[in-house]
């Protein structure tokens, strides 16, 4: 395998649970990473094939991928190598990862180890077989209501301390581990040393959402699914950035998103915070910072936000299997009641919120539904950022499951 590789008072180091994004999430703004996509757009069809050909006749300058065979020239093997792709035929298939590690596969792939949850989900969405997945990370069996075909599946750990050996031992074809998280280079390392694949990708974050769903469609065969399913998430974000984003300045309020794990943790211009608030319509009051901070609460009571969103991670209190919206409501009591906060406009007004990090994370385009709808209630009326999440759920997750029958997710819920 091949690796290409005062206002503030304190800095936190990074986030987890969001990350820059584009104002429009399009299909066409990425590069497909994987070899043989030789004219360099998002698929792999004839039109490489030819694009490659001439290459190998010197009308047309080499690029980055036309080399599919990855053996660093351009020859017949690649017409050869293009044309099994495209019929889903090739015995391996050179990609690149998030961690822009470039990385090659044998396939078919039929027995995998996950260590990250994110990828199941999306593996789900693009209807790969669950057979060819044989172990999975420990928090996804705890997920009994949402992940209900792993129950009986081997634990391999978390994704931040896996059993190596144990992973060793059910003689997977390829790990996936999280790229930027949870998982340090270590597990990697280990895994590679013993001669398996790893490949790494999140599966969470905006930024790298669309390629990840689109490249695992290519290792496993399923790129008319994943095609299906990214544009769905497309559709989902257009909805409400094609209003959002063309909301007059003077319309748009003042909003303060606090991140979790403590209070007045903030991420800058840039971060998924800012982003997100700026798609579904708001001004957010520190998009004049950079990177994840901790700001001082009298820099919020000056800025006095219009609408306040609190950021929440306490699995009992919220998730699939929790119908009691008693723990948001304590989380959202907290905010409205700190003393320094008496006087802001959103506070007064109870224009607090509370959402989930599972859906601000790898669900954001169920989140920015919920965000429109509290930044403006009017306008995005026919906005059901519920139904979204439904839709989801039963198209794409093949969950039997009903969210007016059960689910906490955010707190007030918009009418």
């Amino acid at each position: 395998m091949k690796t290409k590789t005062m206002l503030v008072i304190g800095v936190v180091l990074c986030s987890l649970f969001l990350v820059a994004l584009p104002v429009v999430v399009a299909e066409d703004d990425f590069v497909l990473g994987v070899y043989g996509n030789a004219n360099e757009d998002d698929t792999i069809d004839m039109r490489d094939l030819t694009y490659v050909k001439l290459i190998f006749f010197g009308e047309k300058p080499k690029t980055e991928f036309a080399d599919a065979k990855c053996d660093g020239k351009i020859d017949p093997l690649d017409f050869v190598q293009i044309k099994l792709i495209i019929v889903g035929k090739e015995e391996e298939l050179t990609v690149v990862d998030t961690l822009d590690r470039t990385v090659t596969i044998d396939k078919p792939l039929e027995r995998i180890a996950i260590l990250n949850r994110n990828i199941i989900e999306v593996m789900r969405s693009l209807n790969v077989e669950k057979e060819k997945i044989v172990a999975v990370s420990s928090d996804v069996p705890k997920r009994e209501m949402y992940f209900p075909e792993f129950q009986d599946y081997p634990s391999i750990g978390s994704a931040r301390s896996p059993d190596v050996e144990k992973i060793l031992e059910l003689d997977p074809d390829a790990v996936f581990i999280y790229a930027t998280v949870m998982t340090d280079s270590w597990v990697q390392e280990q895994l590679e040393d013993a001669g398996v694949t790893v490949v790494r990708f999140d599966c969470f974050k905006p930024e790298n959402y669309i390629e990840e769903a689109e490249t695992l469609g290519y290792i496993f065969d399923k790129e008319e699914d994943a095609e299906t399913f990214i544009g769905f998430y497309e559709d989902c974000m257009a909805t409400v950035a094609d209003k959002g984003t063309k909301i007059p300045e003077d319309e748009r309020p003042k909003v303060y998103f606090e991140r979790l794990y403590g209070s007045y943790k903030v991420g800058g211009e840039g971060t998924g915070y800012d982003t997100f608030v700026e798609m579904a319509g708001g001004n957010y009051i520190f998009s004049d910072l950079s990177g994840y901070v901790v700001v001082d609460p009298e820099e919020v009571v000056m800025r006095d936000p219009e609408i306040i969103v609190k950021q929440t991670y306490n699995r009992s209190d919220y998730g699939y299997d929790v119908d009691d919206t008693k723990g948001l409501e304590e989380v959202r009591a907290e905010m409205m009641g700190r003393p320094e906060l008496e006087n802001v406009d959103a506070v007064k007004n109870n224009e607090v919120y509370v959402i989930i990090k599972e859906l601000t994370a790898g669900k954001h385009f169920i989140a920015i539904g919920y965000l429109a709808k509290w930044f403006h209630p009017d306008i995005f009326a026919d906005l059901d950022p519920k139904a979204i999440h439904q839709e989801y759920l039963t198209r794409f997750q093949g969950l039997d499951f009903d969210l007016d029958e059960h689910g906490v997710f955010v707190y007030p819920e918009p009418s």
